[in-house]
């Protein structure tokens, strides 16, 4: 994604970078799966001091990366991430991707293999705007965190925020916390209902915190 100027879109993204560097601890290193332009693993980089690598399958985005100084690579991430050995990273992300792929449980299983711990964002599809408008216009929904119309989205997946909280617990895959936004705001009271976007850390392993 690139962000330019200071429009509603811009701050909720800001935002939402604000919230995934507060979970990644300074020096650490980190795997961006999906990367974009690289303005997330930039921020990273140089505010957090994290080694990052990142990976993209846009040739358009890898260029964009590389103009900013950042190690990327373009590569499929739903071929799997071979070339990484078990807990290669400190952390690997997954924001704003995850709904992207097609093989989403593959993706995910590589993803907790490589890093220590896995950093997933996500467009919630409960949020009550989409509800609202999915009830009285029975059409598919546009938000801020779901922008495009249903015959041009990138998403392949429209999950909820408690459908990945029930994921993560049949799968055993620890989740060891959570933020919810909305726009600019931090949700803390009733996020499926309320929040555009929720953010999580996770770790492989059986206990799930309550959400």
């Amino acid at each position: 994604m690139t962000h330019t100027g200071d429009s509603a879109v811009d701050r909720r993204a800001k935002r939402e970078y604000q919230a995934i560097m507060d979970l990644v601890q300074d020096g650490s290193s980190v795997l961006d799966l999906g990367c974009g332009d690289g303005e997330l693993l930039w921020l990273l980089v140089n505010r957090k001091r994290v080694k990052g690598r990142g990976i993209d399958i846009s040739q358009q985005a890898i260029q964009r990366c590389v103009m900013r100084g950042l190690s990327v690579s373009q590569e499929d991430i739903e071929r799997g991430l071979s070339e990484y050995g078990d807990r290669a990273f400190d952390y690997v992300i997954l924001n704003q991707s995850l709904q992207q792929v097609v093989r989403l449980e593959e993706v995910l299983k590589e993803a907790l293999r490589v890093g220590r711990r896995v950093i997933v964002g996500f467009p919630n599809f409960a949020y009550y705007r989409s509800r609202l408008q999915m009830f009285f216009g029975g059409r598919t929904p546009v938000t801020p965190s779901l922008p495009h119309m249903w015959y041009d989205t990138p998403n392949l997946h429209f999950l909820s925020i408690r459908d990945f909280v029930v994921y993560c617990r049949e799968r055993r895959c620890t989740i060891d916390s959570a933020v919810f936004l909305s726009g600019e705001r931090t949700v803390r009271l009733l996020p499926n209902l309320r929040a555009q976007t929720g953010v999580f850390l996770l770790s492989a392993g059986e206990r799930t915190a309550p959400i």
